[in-house]
C-alpha cells in the first residue's frame, strides 16, 4: 500500500485538534467557569458569645449657653475671650444703652414729681375731712335748735347744703389720692421695667463655664437673640455616638463603655450610656446614643472623634457561626448549608454579635450543620463545590 503524505498530514491535524479540544475541556472543567467553585466550611456549635456594639462618636457638651441681647442693639465692649474661664454671674459683655440712662433720669423725676403730688393730694384729703367734720357737728346743732324752733327751715338746709358739699369734696380728695397713687405705681412699674432693660444690656456668665466662641465684637450691630458668646460646661462633656441601627440590638441606658478619643488613642477612657434619643437618623439609618465619661478628660476638644465599644452581657450555651458565613439571598438574611455535596441556602435569624465575628443563631440551623464560610465566588442553589481548607495557598497574594 502506497502512503499517502497528504492524509497523514490530515490525521495528525486532527488528533492535535482532538487533543487540544479535550485539554480545553479539562481546563475548563477544573479551572475555568465550568470549574466547581472552592468553599471553606465551619461547623455550627455551641458556644459563648460576649457581644459588643461598636461605633463613632463626636466629643459634645450636655450643657452649652449662647450669651446675647435680648433688644437689637450695638456692641459696646466685650471683655472676655475665647478658652477663658468664667464664673457665674461675672460681667462677660455689654451692649450700648443709647438713651436709656437719660429715659431713667427722665422717669426719676417724674417719682419725685408724682411723690409730690401725692403728698399734696393727701393734704387736701386731710383738709376735706376737717371740713367734712366741722359740717356734720354743725349740722347736729342745728338740727337740736331746729327742733325748738330757734331757726328757721331755711338756716337749717343752708346747714345740711355745707354737709353735702363737704361730704363730696371728701370723696373727690380721696379718688385724687387713689389717683396719685396709681399714678405713682404706673411710675415704678415703668421704671422698674427700664430698669430691667438696662441691666440686661449687661451680658452675664449663667454659670461657671468656658467661653468657646466669640461671635460679635465691639461696635457690631447684633439683633436680638444672636449670641454675643458661646459658652460650655467644661465638666459635661459626653460623647454622641452613632450605630449602624442593623447591629443596634440591646443598646440601652447604663450599658458600660470603652471611649478611644483620637487625640489620645490607644489610651481607652471609661463611660456609660447615658441616654438614647428618641429620634434616629432615617438617611445614614444609624441609632443615636449619648455616652457620658465616668471621668472628665483633660485636653479634650469639643467635636473630637472618638471611637466607643458598648459592651453587652454575655451569653452562653447558644449557636455560634462566623459572621462570614452570614449572606443575603432575595432580601432574606441566611447562609449556605452543605447538604449531599451541594449548598442550599437556608434563612435564619441571627441575635448577637461580637466583635471577633461570631454570630448567634436563633432559628433555622442546628449544632452540627455545616455552612459555607468562604467561597471563591458567589453561590447559587446547585451551584457545584470543592472544599478544601483554605482558599489562598501558603505565599500566594490575596
Amino acid at each position: 500500500m502506497k502512503h499517502n503524505p497528504l492524509f497523514s498530514r490530515r490525521l495528525g491535524v486532527a488528533v492535535a485538534l482532538l487533543a487540544l479540544a479535550g485539554a480545553m475541556v479539562f481546563v475548563a472543567l477544573r479551572t475555568g467557569p465550568l470549574a466547581p467553585v472552592k468553599v471553606t466550611l465551619v461547623r455550627v456549635a455551641l458556644g459563648d458569645v460576649s457581644p459588643s456594639i461598636f461605633g463613632l462618636g463626636t466629643v459634645e457638651a450636655r450643657r452649652g449657653w449662647m450669651v446675647g441681647p435680648t433688644t437689637a442693639g450695638r456692641v459696646l465692649r466685650v471683655l472676655v475671650d475665647v478658652g477663658d474661664s468664667v464664673k457665674s454671674g461675672q460681667l462677660l459683655a455689654e451692649m450700648d444703652p443709647v438713651d436709656l440712662g437719660q429715659r431713667l433720669q427722665a422717669l426719676d423725676a417724674s417719682l419725685a414729681r408724682a411723690g409730690s403730688t401725692r403728698l399734696a393730694v393727701q393734704a387736701q384729703l386731710s383738709d376735706a375731712q376737717a371740713r367734712r367734720t366741722l359740717a356734720w357737728s354743725s349740722n347736729e346743732r342745728n338740727l337740736s335748735l331746729a327742733a325748738e324752733n330757734f331757726i328757721s327751715a331755711g338756716a337749717l338746709e343752708s346747714r345740711q347744703q355745707e354737709l353735702v358739699s363737704a361730704n363730696a369734696a371728701l370723696r373727690a380728695a380721696q379718688a385724687n389720692l387713689a389717683g396719685a397713687g396709681q399714678e405713682l405705681q404706673r411710675l415704678a412699674a415703668e421704671h422698674a421695667g427700664l430698669a430691667q432693660q438696662r441691666g440686661s444690656l449687661r451680658l452675664l456668665a449663667p454659670a461657671d463655664a468656658v467661653v468657646t466662641s466669640r461671635d460679635a465684637e465691639a461696635g457690631s450691630t447684633v439683633v436680638a437673640g444672636q449670641p454675643v458668646l458661646r459658652l460650655i460646661d467644661p465638666a459635661s462633656l459626653w460623647v454622641r455616638l452613632r450605630v449602624d441601627q442593623g447591629r443596634s440590638a440591646g443598646l440601652a441606658p447604663g450599658l458600660p463603655a470603652h471611649i478611644v478619643l483620637r487625640s489620645q488613642a490607644p489610651h481607652s477612657l471609661a463611660g456609660q450610656v447615658a441616654r438614647l434619643e428618641l429620634l434616629a437618623d432615617s438617611v445614614t439609618e444609624e441609632r443615636i446614643a449619648l455616652v457620658a465619661f465616668a471621668q472628665a478628660p483633660l485636653g479634650v476638644s469639643v467635636g473630637e472623634m472618638a471611637e466607643l465599644t458598648l459592651q453587652l452581657p454575655s451569653i452562653s450555651g447558644v449557636l455560634l457561626v462566623p459572621n462570614a458565613s452570614i449572606a443575603r439571598q432575595q432580601g432574606q438574611t441566611g447562609v449556605w448549608r452543605l447538604k449531599a455535596g451541594q449548598p442550599e441556602f437556608v434563612a435564619v435569624r441571627v441575635g448577637a454579635q461580637s466583635l471577633d465575628g461570631q454570630v448567634q443563631i436563633l432559628q433555622g440551623l442546628a449544632a452540627g450543620d455545616e455552612v459555607v464560610a468562604y467561597s471563591q465566588r458567589a453561590l447559587n442553589a446547585g451551584t457545584r463545590v470543592q472544599v478544601v481548607d483554605a482558599l489562598l495557598q501558603p505565599g500566594a497574594l490575596p
